[in-house]
């Protein structure tokens, strides 16, 4: 339905032809556009109606009091169903340290969160395919589990600022929801035209990056500098080459489908859509109200090391 109705406007009103260059991006652009943002207002209003019963302190009592394994599994898996902003980390890192959660676990949930949700794994499948998502899916949850146990290893606690050990989020309660129907339906339109509202510029941004790689990058340059799996350089340098970039998940995906389309390697995409996700500034600066210099490097630093072993790893197993 979506390529069909690329094909009407850029093919037939337009005129241009697939052969063309411009013909090809603009198609590859329209059809996306569509079809991301049908996908995004379905699954978000949706996923919608059942979130309205899970908050962020529904989220910290579920991690709270369990076995360490038991709550570094449970915070990654509600990470990847729990797609919070990056403007929500520090209360939920607040959250997380005041019910006496290990930071270990609380990392893992951080580093689950912005990079795993429904609404981009059902994007994923409907513009990848569900071999892609699922290695996108299983390389995620491996990263926040193990990332998680690393940034423990190092002692996290030295480094969190003094006056979050003293906040009593108890205090601070939020609300109950209304979890009648009307209630919910109210909740998951909000959460379309706040989510959709704050996506759009990098969804569009990421489609059109998408459709200039897919209709003007020489597929002979693509294959030279990024498409073998044995161009052991091109991995960390995706890595490095997303970390500034700011989008999200979804936002990644075309850019993503892109790169496939032109020849890059699956891992070397891999890696890249997850620094994009995991490693935005954004959320840095943020957390860096509520943790120190020394482990926000180390949290970076054990993010990049991991996605280029995905990378790499997953080059030499394609």
């Amino acid at each position: 339905m979506f390529d069909a109705l690329a094909d009407l406007i850029v093919y037939r009103w337009l005129g241009l032809t697939a052969e063309s260059q411009a013909g090809a991006a603009l198609h590859f652009f329209v059809m996306d556009t569509v079809k991301i943002f049908v996908l995004l207002v379905v699954i978000i209003y949706v996923m919608g109606l059942l979130r309205a019963l899970l908050s962020p302190e529904k989220v910290r009592e579920y991690v709270r009091g369990k076995p360490r394994w038991m709550a570094r599994g449970t915070a990654v898996g509600l990470g990847a169903v729990t797609p919070f902003c990056s403007c929500s980390s520090v209360p939920l890192f607040i959250g997380f340290v005041e019910a006496g959660i290990p930071l270990g676990v609380t990392f893992s949930f951080l580093i689950a969160s912005p990079m795993i949700n429904e609404v981009a794994v059902v994007i994923l499948v409907g513009i990848l395919g569900w071999e892609m998502t699922l290695m996108y899916v299983a390389a995620g949850l491996t990263v926040a589990y193990v990332g998680g146990v690393v940034m423990e290893r190092f002692r996290p606690e030295r480094w969190v600022e003094e006056y979050v050990w003293k906040i009593h989020m108890g205090q601070a309660t939020l609300p109950q929801p209304d979890t009648s129907l009307a209630g919910r339906h109210r909740y998951a339109w909000g959460e379309v035209k706040e989510i959709v509202g704050r996506l759009w510029k990098w969804v569009v941004a990421g489609i059109a990056v998408g459709a200039l790689f897919h209709g003007y990058v020489p597929e002979g340059w693509v294959s030279e500098h990024l498409g073998g799996r044995d161009n052991w350089l091109a991995v960390p340098g995706a890595v490095l080459l997303g970390v500034p970039l700011y989008s999200n998940a979804t936002g990644v995906i075309p850019v993503a489908e892109a790169m496939l389309g032109k020849g890059v390697a699956i891992g070397t995409t891999l890696a890249f859509m997850m620094s994009i996700a995991a490693l935005s500034l954004p959320e840095m600066i943020i957390l860096r109200k509520v943790i120190r210099w020394p482990a926000l490097g180390l949290y970076a630093a054990v993010l990049a090391v991991a996605f280029t072993l995905v990378g790499w790893g997953f080059n030499l197993l394609s």
